[in-house]
């Protein structure tokens, strides 16, 4: 995505969502004003195709408490579980989430983290909501991405926007210390009954982890 195109797409998203097409897009989350940041960038052609077309019986999944640093291991061990085919695109699939790990602990200054995989082909997390948690990196490997947009307590947002395919968005929660909060809330997108399979990547800021690796 050129950069004057990148400036286009961000100019049409909401007041405290920061877009930009490096890694270090993500660290925007510490400034007071952003709610939410978002890596733009555009998955490779080899690796979506084969995502999309995995068995989703085939596709990891997992709910683990982990320092950033075993990531790579405990993945290779979920892929194993889930019989995700060996190759190239599996390790570019575990070396992605690894990097987020690490990318999203080194913004949060957090030690442990709480990662989730999930197939998703219900309508979970349809309400738009804050989580009670401090930040939260989610990731849509697979499938249309999360749903966000402003709402006044109470509302529902009249715009809404889906962050991209691949594109990691990294959202306040309810106990970020800043107040007051920013009126950005999300959602899983709508797909029961189209036959659809997300895959889910969803990293937490763990405070006090309990049964960590």
């Amino acid at each position: 995505m050129s950069a004057a195109t990148l400036h286009r797409f961000a100019q049409t998203h909401p007041v405290g969502v920061h877009i930009g097409d490096q890694a270090s897009a993500l660290s925007a989350i510490q400034n007071p004003r952003c709610a939410a940041a978002i890596w733009q960038r555009q998955p490779l052609p080899s690796f979506q195709n084969w995502i999309d077309t995995l068995d989703p019986n085939r596709l990891p999944t997992a709910r683990i408490v982990l320092r950033p640093d075993r990531a790579r291991d405990a993945l290779g061990a979920i892929c194993d579980d889930a019989k995700t085919p060996n190759g190239a695109e599996r390790a570019r699939l575990i070396d992605d989430i690894a990097a987020l790990a690490t990318l999203f602990a080194e913004v949060t200054s957090a030690r442990y983290l709480r990662l989730r995989l999930d197939a998703v082909t219900t309508n979970a997390c349809r309400k738009f909501h804050v989580d009670a948690i401090t930040a939260r990196l989610v990731c849509t490997y697979r499938g249309t991405g999360t749903q966000y947009g402003t709402a006044k307590p109470g509302n529902d947002p009249s715009r809404i926007f889906t962050t991209p395919t691949g594109a990691p968005i990294v959202l306040r929660g309810q106990n970020w210390p800043e107040k007051p909060r920013a009126n950005l809330l999300h959602r899983s997108p709508p797909i029961a009954g189209t036959g659809e399979t997300r895959l889910l990547l969803v990293l937490d800021k763990v405070e006090d982890p309990e049964n960590a690796i």
